[in-house]
């Protein structure tokens, strides 16, 4: 278990982290999320007392990294797979950690076996193409066979056999009550692989979630509807008072309804569907969705101004006869324009 509590960390009058509080639990993957620059390196470099805090205190199971006697028995951790002495070959590199920590020298071959090494072990590292000095990197982290690992961009370089390899590995060793806290800017990969979510922005904590809870919180989830008697399913909708907006190719997209219940409605109706589908916004979008505000570095699209037609004004979408305009859709939803049923 790893417990910060209250941890700040100050660069001159830069402030890296913020006062963060939260807890790596064992037995499940606990992703670690935020933009550039929100200080999650700087975090990681105080749980491994490689940094000093300015104040606040991380504890890892009750003790500061520092007084743990064979700390690689402790705790593993892969920060940056390139602090090795390239002129080393893999086997030797990570002999020098295990006799460093009192760890058995047969352990050396068990983790290059495990990590696909074994061919190259007597190479030296600095021949190593990126994917391969990542997996030496993980090697070491594993090589005390500790109960808690820290892996900072973990599938840097690898490819889509290692990709899968490492995702299978941290589930597995989250499986065996390990604490497994992971660090990573490939969304699509987090969302496969972590169960709990830490995310913080300009060094401050803006969610301590579930996957599944910080998905629902920080994005849209709508059903989307589709019919050849579109007119028909609109009047059904509004008179059920249920909110609608506008989607793609003719479909309509409810908030707030399960599609168990749309789909009962329509069949009382009458109604022929073509689509029933309901639809969750990814880890990326609900990512985006949070962090809009605390991003450091903003890049610019290069596609110019928007489309514009005659008289100046921007491109929208139309409104149908018989509905209302409410205003802009919310960020990520679309330009559709929300449609209201007309009061009198």
């Amino acid at each position: 278990m790893i417990e910060l509590r209250g941890l700040t960390k100050h660069y001159g009058d830069t402030v890296a982290v913020d006062h963060l509080t939260f807890t790596v639990r064992p037995g499940i993957v606990t992703g670690f999320l935020g933009p550039n620059g929100a200080g999650k390196s700087t975090t990681m470099r105080m749980m491994l007392g490689l940094d000093n805090p300015t104040a606040g205190t991380v504890r890892i199971d009750g003790k500061h990294y520092r007084q743990l006697k064979n700390p690689l028995t402790y705790v593993g951790a892969l920060l940056d797979a390139k602090a090795m002495h390239g002129g080393r070959s893999a086997a030797n590199h990570l002999l020098c950690l295990a006799q460093s920590n009192g760890i058995p020298r047969a352990r050396v071959a068990e983790v290059l076996d495990l990590v696909g090494l074994a061919s190259v072990a007597g190479k030296r590292s600095k021949g190593f193409s990126l994917g391969m000095g990542q997996r030496l990197g993980i090697a070491a982290a594993l090589l005390g066979n500790p109960r808690v690992l820290l892996f900072d961009e973990p599938v840097n370089g690898l490819d889509p056999e290692g990709i899968h390899w490492i995702r299978n590995l941290m589930k597995n060793l989250a499986a065996q009550g390990r604490t497994v806290f992971v660090s990573s800017h490939l969304m699509s990969e987090m969302a496969l692989t972590a169960e709990h979510l830490v995310v913080i922005g300009r060094g401050r904590l803006l969610a301590d979630t579930s996957m599944a809870e910080f998905i629902e919180q920080n994005s849209r989830s709508y059903v989307r509807v589709r019919s050849p008697e579109r007119e028909r399913l609109l009047t059904m909708l509004y008179r059920e008072g249920m909110r609608v907006f506008a989607g793609e190719a003719g479909a309509l997209e409810v908030d707030g309804v399960p599609a168990e219940r749309l789909g009962e409605l329509a069949a009382a109706e009458r109604l022929v569907l073509h689509e029933l589908s309901p639809q969750q916004a990814s880890l990326e979008e609900a990512f985006m969705q949070l962090t809009a505000g605390v991003v450091e570095y903003h890049a610019r699209n290069g596609g110019g101004p928007p489309p514009t037609v005659q008289g100046g004004g921007p491109v929208r979408s139309a409104v149908p006869q018989g509905a209302m305009s409410r205003g802009p859709a919310p960020d990520g939803w679309g330009t559709d324009r929300q449609w209201q049923r007309k009061r009198s």
